[in-house]
């Protein structure tokens, strides 16, 4: 999971301090979600997945399809 949400960063040329002021959080606390240092929350998770229009299941490695999936 942490090397996803790194790779998709990386992917939109964005730095991690980027994502720390979409995610209202500091640069260090974001660096140690990458990192393995500290889970990331659920909540985190969703809104990353939004961010990127992916799934919280892409982003932990269940699937490795990108697309989200079908709202009903």
């Amino acid at each position: 999971m942490y090397q996803r949400i790194r790779d998709l960063r990386e992917d939109h040329d964005l730095k991690q301090k980027d994502l720390a002021a979409h995610l209202q959080c500091s640069q260090v606390c974001y660096s140690n979600y990458e990192m393995g240092k500290r889970d990331i929350p659920t909540d985190v998770l969703i809104r990353l997945a939004a961010f990127y229009g992916t799934s919280v299941d892409y982003l932990l490695g269940l699937t490795d399809q990108k697309e989200p999936y079908p709202k009903r």
